[in-house]
């Protein structure tokens, strides 16, 4: 088990076709069933079934305005954000850290190399991203790297299990937001 993560050997490039399956345990690692527990950004007590599929992972690596950003350590895919450039602004989701190397930095890493790629390579100035409102501990997380709550909700897509299976009926999106100037 990894008690730290070390970011100075992190070597970043955009996934191809060829990541996807191990991308898509990567996510569903950090997120869903006894695995994520090993980490702080479960979502196993809100959410349970999938977090995504091969075909949503897809579609992300091969749309023309997204980004799929994998960080490797000595080849190994470690880490993995989605940014998608949206115009005047850039999204970022699918955020995902194996839960072993959770807690040392290496989010942080990801977080500020995908800013990097949207404000310097797209020339955005600011990144959005949805959150679910109850997970009030990842919320603070991103408020303490510069993103802002805006209030704006969105719902929960019920009965889509392509997202989960929500186990409480009250899950929204909260909209953040962050300058990138």
């Amino acid at each position: 088990m990894e008690t730290a993560a070390r970011t100075a050997d992190l070597v970043f490039r955009p996934a191809t076709a060829g990541d996807v399956p191990v991308l898509v345990a990567l996510i569903e690692s950090a997120y869903r069933g006894d695995d994520s527990r090993a980490g702080w950004t479960t979502e196993a007590d809100l959410l349970e079934g999938q977090r995504t599929d091969p075909a949503g992972v897809l579609a992300v690596v091969t749309h023309a305005e997204s980004q799929l950003l994998v960080a490797e350590r000595e080849g190994e895919p470690i880490a993995c954000c989605h940014i998608e450039h949206r115009g005047s602004h850039a999204y970022f989701g699918m955020f995902a850290v194996r839960p072993t190397a959770q807690g040392g930095g290496l989010g942080k890493a990801v977080m500020a190399e995908a800013e990097r790629v949207a404000r310097d390579e797209w020339g955005v100035r600011e990144m959005h991203m949805t959150v679910i409102r109850q997970r009030a501990e990842l919320i603070a997380w991103y408020e303490r790297r510069g993103y802002r709550r805006t209030g704006r909700m969105s719902p929960f897509p019920y009965g889509d299990e392509r997202f989960g299976i929500p186990q409480r009926a009250d899950l929204e999106f909260e909209l953040l937001v962050k300058e990138l100037a």
